[in-house]
């Protein structure tokens, strides 16, 4: 027969390419995991890493490393030959800083304070259970036409309040879908893609914001010991990501993932009791409580408005009038603490999850405990980061790398777009946020400040990477979670099998995401975030 590449004439069976296709992407993505497997927990990375820098330090001060200080004559910080040293740690004067500053190297770290804080209020919110009520309302009221679209969306916004959406959100998209005779695993993949491949963005600040922006700051440093980074310093950019990433979550659902699934075989289930759960609906209480928790929010802002405004607004900066650089701006933690902790009682209050002073003292007790092991990353984190520091092996990896960038003349949008891909590719193998820009920002921050851009919009960049690939690596914290709810469902599923139903959304969001980042900031022009540069120096 005519078009017949078999012998027989029938025509040509692409059983075999897809199965060949589908081979190579199990290979690649258990390559993937194999790889991660061998990275230690990010606590002993960053100590074997704080060895391994001393050791470099001493070295490379032996050899006599040393570049061309770029900064004007005269700038903070700059020697008086114009040459950056690496300097010697492991020796006596070197041992004696160390040792002297271990402690206020940790409390001095600027990320802990702020994230304690904002986490305050969050835990107040979070115990009331009024996060909850207001994703399972969000969720469940939500027109069938636009139910993937809104989990994708209470996804992105569950941010907030840390690990609500992965412990909450994910389990109720997989029984909503389910419900609605639906395939549950679409339902748990938009929840995931929008809480953790949307981690970033969001219409509110939250715990990650004050958490990346002291990174970003003590990095910046490296190159200006003044420059200061807000935990607002993305928001615009993050505001108009969320509707983005929902959209794209919507798309990638409805015509990629849950067409690839099929219909729903309830013999699949590792357990059939699963199939039998029934979605709490938010109570009349409850919906009493979350109105006055959103009167509450209301007022609230609309007291901040009045500080912040008029242009006498008593929360602006009192020397130049404006909002950049104002206490409204320097204080922005403070107003998330208010912000959740405020609707939280009230919402408590009214429901009766909060009796007493003694529960909301249990629920900020609650949310720092959930801390620990942030507090003990951080106490490493500080150490690396004082002394990449100190040593200066982080201004000579700056200056060394902008030469070369320059050398290559590698600048603008691709300049930005290879480094969204680096930080991808790096979390894949290390899943932390803070413990990946820990690591990474020391180096990138100062080395792209030289090329010419500004702290906050090489932040916004790096976000796109690491939220983007969050999805697909089994180092995420959260990734055994997901994976165990999804057995319920589908008994046969395994991490490969997670990884292929995740990574459309990883594509679509890195791809889109990087496209709209090089818009916002090489075509339109706009900054970031409040008062934040694109350009450095601010031009």
């Amino acid at each position: 027969m005519q078009g017949s590449n078999s012998p027989n004439g029938s025509p040509p069976n692409n059983n075999f390419d897809t199965a060949a296709k589908s081979s190579r992407m199990q290979r690649f993505l258990q390559g993937v995991e194999w790889l991660g497997n061998l990275l230690p927990h990010p606590v002993i990375l960053f100590v074997w890493m704080s060895v391994l820098l001393l050791l470099l330090s001493a070295v490379m001060s032996y050899f006599g490393v040393s570049v061309i200080d770029p900064r004007p004559e005269g700038t903070s910080g700059r020697s008086a030959d114009g040459m950056i040293e690496v300097v010697n740690l492991l020796n006596g004067e070197g041992l004696a800083r160390i040792v002297e500053n271990l402690v206020t190297n940790f409390t001095g770290f600027v990320p802990l304070g702020t994230v304690l804080v904002a986490l305050l209020g969050v835990g107040i919110a979070e115990h009331s259970g009024m996060i909850s009520a207001a994703l399972r309302g969000l969720v469940m009221n939500a027109p069938k036409k636009m139910v993937t679209f809104t989990i994708v969306f209470a996804g992105i916004m569950s941010n907030t309040a840390a690990e609500l959406g992965y412990v909450v959100l994910i389990p109720l998209a997989a029984v909503i879908f389910h419900s609605l005779g639906r395939h549950p695993l679409a339902g748990l993949a938009a929840a995931f893609a929008g809480v953790s491949g949307g981690y970033s963005a969001n219409l509110l600040l939250g715990t990650v914001d004050p958490l990346l922006s002291g990174i970003t700051q003590e990095a910046a440093r490296i190159i200006d010991p003044t420059y200061t980074v807000g935990a607002e310093a993305n928001w615009y950019f993050m505001i108009a990501s969320t509707f983005l990433i929902s959209g794209l979550g919507y798309f990638v659902t409805e015509k990629i993932v849950e067409p690839s699934l099929g219909e729903y075989n309830p013999k699949d289930a590792d357990d059939v009791s699963v199939l039998e759960t029934q979605i709490e609906k938010v109570s009349s209480v409850e919906k009493k409580g979350l109105l006055w928790a959103g009167i509450s929010m209301l007022i609230f802002c609309l007291l901040l408005a009045w500080t912040v405004v008029p242009a006498d607004g008593i929360l602006r900066n009192a020397e130049t009038g404006l909002v950049s650089g104002s206490p409204f701006l320097k204080g922005i933690v403070v107003f998330i603490f208010v912000f959740f902790a405020l609707p939280g009682y009230i919402y408590g209050k009214i429901t009766g999850s909060i009796k007493n002073n003694q529960d909301v003292v249990d629920a900020m007790s609650n949310a720092m405990s959930s801390l620990s092991i942030y507090i003990v990353l951080v106490f490493f984190a500080a150490q690396f980061t004082a002394f990449f520091k100190w040593s200066n092996l982080g201004s000579v990896m700056a200056v060394s790398g902008a030469t070369f960038l320059s050398d290559v003349g590698l600048t603008g949008p691709l300049l930005l777009v290879g480094f969204i891909l680096i930080c991808g590719l790096v979390n894949l193998m290390l899943g932390s946020a803070s413990a990946q820009w820990a690591v990474t920002a020391p180096i990138f921050v100062p080395m792209l400040m030289l090329t010419g851009y500004a702290p906050e919009m090489i932040q916004a960049a790096y976000r796109i990477g690491d939220s983007s690939t969050n999805i697909i690596t089994p180092m995420m914290s959260y990734f055994g979670l997901i994976l165990a709810v999804a057995m319920r469902y589908k008994k046969d599923t395994g991490v490969g099998t997670l990884m292929a139903m995740m990574l459309p959304y990883s594509m679509a969001f890195l791809i889109g995401w990087t496209i709209l980042f090089s818009v916002w900031v090489f075509v339109l022009g706009l900054p970031v975030g409040p008062g934040a540069e694109t350009y450095y120096p601010a031009q």
